[in-house]
């Protein structure tokens, strides 16, 4: 509980009144005026389109701020705030100076002491998975709310094994879910990223290609994007679009009523780029891009899925309709553990509107380890290089180093899910999670631990 852990500790008067400009200014979208609030060491360290475009995202992501309730001091200089936005709770963490000038400022996932240690462990274990493993997932998944269902598919050396989990009244059971949908969130970037790679092979388009060819737009200023720099995020595309408006949607299904007409406007008279070239992620660039393949081929993103890799694969219960569902939908829940609405991504689907099982995303795995195939090794071969941990290839993300092989990563949140993937093509293992844990969730990362951990424990002999 906050009280136990700010004992001892109240808000100094000077931190107060920072804390409260920035909130006002931040909803506000008052950024320059937060910038002018920094110390000139911030200053030089985030400049202000730096700045301008880290709080834009953020107001994109979590909405506006509702309430601020200081915590405690962290390090001895930050001022630690849990701060409840629209669509998230998360920490808010500011240093000032002697002249009350921000020098340090820090956002994450706020944690909160919940009674995870009273959660009862009844997860079976059996000869699909080890003692080791079931003891990580008992770990990762204890902090999750009550009616969290989590599906797991472990491959090693090209063999599938599922592994599920469901938590009610503070137990933790094994629960069998392989074929039940869950929505995958941004993991269907690969999968836009895999059409346009068979796009590619067959010659359709090349990849250095502007997408400016294939639409019947003029583009703002214009201004050129190629489907490459869609797929890898090099687009300068911001996260968003700035004609949506995310304060003025049903924050329940933010994405439903922007539509068509929406994005030929953005692209015609809105659209402007900041640090083309580089590594910015921007759902916008994926949601565009699967615009623009479906436009080449005159049917719809979730047509172009079925015909191209759903059928092709055998993914039976794959779609980005809730109403094509013929399984089990495993509803999605909030940070609370209460049910929320499934996400319609309308015009921009291609950033996250999949819904689909372990079962089907184990079978586009497998095929992954499969040489042959061309239009799979097109999206894992390197196109930018992030850091130096980390190289992105055509929507897949190349982790160089979790393991002494390429490890080929995506993960996924919306509003009540959150999911993980990576494989390993060399030792052909992999790890996939599916859930219906929150994407503003503070325990969120547990998601990616979990993939990670698990992981780890294919490796060892």
């Amino acid at each position: 509980m906050v009280v136990n852990v700010s004992f001892g500790q109240t808000e100094k008067h000077e931190n107060k009144i920072v804390a409260e400009n920035f909130v006002e200014k931040y909803n506000n979208n008052d950024y320059k005026a937060i910038f002018l609030m920094f110390a000139e060491v911030m200053q030089n360290a985030s400049p202000i389109d730096k700045t301008t475009e880290f709080l834009t995202g953020l107001k994109a992501q979590a909405g506006n701020i509702t309430n601020r309730e200081f915590v405690k001091y962290e390090n001895g200089n930050f001022a630690s705030y849990k701060t409840t936005f629209e669509r998230a709770v998360l920490s808010l963490n500011i240093s000032i100076d002697n002249n009350s000038k921000i020098n340090e400022f820090l956002v994450k996932p706020f944690v909160e002491e919940n009674n995870s240690e009273n959660v009862i462990n009844n997860l079976s274990k059996n000869e699909l998975i080890t003692k080791e493993q079931t003891e990580i997932v008992f770990n990762k998944v204890k902090p999750f709310p009550n009616n969290t269902k989590i599906s797991i598919a472990i491959i090693k050396n090209g063999k599938v094994n599922y592994y599920g989990i469901k938590r009610n009244n503070d137990t933790i059971y094994t629960s069998e879910n392989y074929k039940s949908i869950f929505e995958i969130g941004s993991i269907s970037k690969v999968f836009t990223s895999t059409l346009l790679a068979g796009f590619i092979t067959d010659k359709k388009i090349k990849l250095n290609d502007n997408i400016n060819d294939y639409l019947n737009l003029s583009f703002h200023n214009g201004i050129k994007i190629s489907f490459k720099e869609l797929a890898n995020h090099t687009s300068g595309l911001p996260a968003l679009p700035t004609n949506l408006d995310l304060t003025a949607v049903n924050p329940e299904n933010p994405y439903k009523e922007y539509n068509k007409t929406n994005l030929e406007e953005y692209l015609t008279k809105n659209l402007e780029l900041s640090n083309k070239g580089k590594y910015q992620y921007s759902n916008l660039g994926a949601g565009l891009l699967g615009y623009t393949l479906s436009n080449i081929s005159n049917v719809s993103y979730d047509s172009l899925l079925h015909s191209k890799i759903f059928s092709k694969y055998n993914m039976l219960n794959s779609t980005t309709s809730v109403n094509k569902i013929n399984s089990t939908l495993i509803k999605g829940l909030d940070n609370k553990g209460n049910k929320v609405s499934n996400w319609e991504f309308s015009v921009l689907v291609g950033a996250g509107g999949i819904l689909s099982t372990v079962e089907d995303l184990s079978k586009f795995a497998i095929t992954q380890f499969n040489n042959s195939n061309k239009e799979l090794e097109l999206t894992r071969q390197k196109t930018f290089e992030i850091n130096d941990n980390m190289d992105i290839g055509l929507g897949w993300h190349i982790l160089k180093s979790q393991s002494k092989n390429l490890w080929y990563w995506h993960n996924g949140g919306t509003g009540g899910y959150s999911s993980s993937m990576v494989i390993d093509t060399k030792t052909k293992n992999g790890i996939i999670i599916l859930s219906n844990v929150s994407g503003f969730s503070p325990n969120m990362g547990n998601i990616d631990k979990l993939c990670f951990e698990l992981m780890k424990t294919l490796e060892k002999k």
